[in-house]
């Protein structure tokens, strides 16, 4: 147990949250020799998935198995990591951070990779399946469900650029209004729907059909059931922002939540304090976490280095 000391709760920087980008960041800040704390709460947003997909010489391996070995390299470099949730932070010259076990550390840089969670659409059966035959990206899942008579779920009119692209793996695609009116369509969502050989079905779905624990199809308000073995969902994305938010961070409000408004490297408005990853934006795969946190812990320690050369000059 770490001894509640303050030499031992001050730190150069702590990560909040422990997945693709918050040990991307450790393992950086780690390897430049920097005291680093990540602190993970253990909720990675694609623990419903079998696998993940799109990364470079990772392709195919399970979310678990990504994350046992992160840990494991940074704990190489000397970056520790604690099971647990940081209840409050409160910055001046340095962060404060608090966690819910009523361990408090400091640190002159704070990088939030909380990430998002997913709200899914109430229907009965979708969320039992989520990650397996009920998906939301087709750059994750598509090769896998590649060929299969296939549903989009609406939810929003965004929802037809979902049914557009899930058509460059099947071309059996059956787009369920769900919550959209057909008014709400465009002309140009029509013709390229058409174009695309999209089905579009309206009425509200009822109910997922469910045999031998396999997707079998969509069954409708009105009883109607289409045979379909994969359906794509997008859930609604909730980021995990309070932390930015008491620290001041400006945010930018968009269709998919509120995130901080950022430089490139991921610096927040507030001095010293960094998101990466899903909670930096909504559009982050695991390849783009990993980079942004990446990107993050370069410049913190560069950050680091020249505060102390500039402190140095001055003594």
């Amino acid at each position: 147990m770490t001894e509640n000391t303050p030499a031992n709760n001050t730190y150069e920087a702590v990560v909040v949250g422990g997945g693709a980008a918050g040990l991307s960041a450790a393992l950086v800040l780690g390897r430049a020799r920097r005291r680093t704390l990540v602190v993970d709460a253990g909720e990675p947003r694609n623990t419903p998935s079998a696998h993940l997909h799109g990364y470079l010489s990772r392709d195919g391996m399970s979310p678990a198995e990504f994350l046992a070995v992160g840990r494991e390299e940074i704990a190489r470099y000397g970056a520790e990591l604690v099971r647990g949730r940081v209840v409050d932070a409160a910055g001046d010259e340095d962060f404060t951070v608090v966690l819910a076990s009523g361990r408090t550390v400091r640190s002159r840089h704070l990088v939030i990779a909380t990430g998002l969670k997913d709200e899914l659409p109430d229907v009965p059966g979708l969320a039992e399946r989520f990650g397996r035959d009920v998906v939301h990206c087709p750059y994750c899942h598509g090769w896998e469900a590649r060929d299969l008579p296939t549903g989009v779920l609406a939810t929003s009119p965004l929802s037809v650029h979902q049914a557009l692209m899930v058509t460059q793996w099947s071309k059996d695609v059956r787009f369920f209004l769900h919550e959209v009116n057909e008014p709400d369509l465009t002309d140009d969502d029509l013709r390229r729907l058409a174009a695309a050989g999209v089905t579009v079905v309206p009425g509200r779905v009822a109910e997922l059909v469910v045999t031998g624990d396999r997707l079998a199809g969509v069954r409708l308000a009105d009883g109607t059931v289409h045979d379909r073995e994969v359906l794509y969902a997008a859930p609604r994305p909730v980021p995990d922002n309070d932390l930015l938010l008491r620290l001041g961070a400006e945010m930018r409000e968009t269709p998919f939540g509120a995130y901080p408004v950022i430089d490139e490297r991921g610096l927040t408005t507030v001095p010293g304090l960094w998101a990466a990853g899903n909670a930096s934006g909504f559009a982050e795969q695991v390849i783009n976490a990993a980079s942004r946190g990446y990107r993050a812990g370069a410049a913190i320690n560069g950050e680091l280095l020249m505060a102390d050369l500039d402190a140095a000059v001055r003594v």
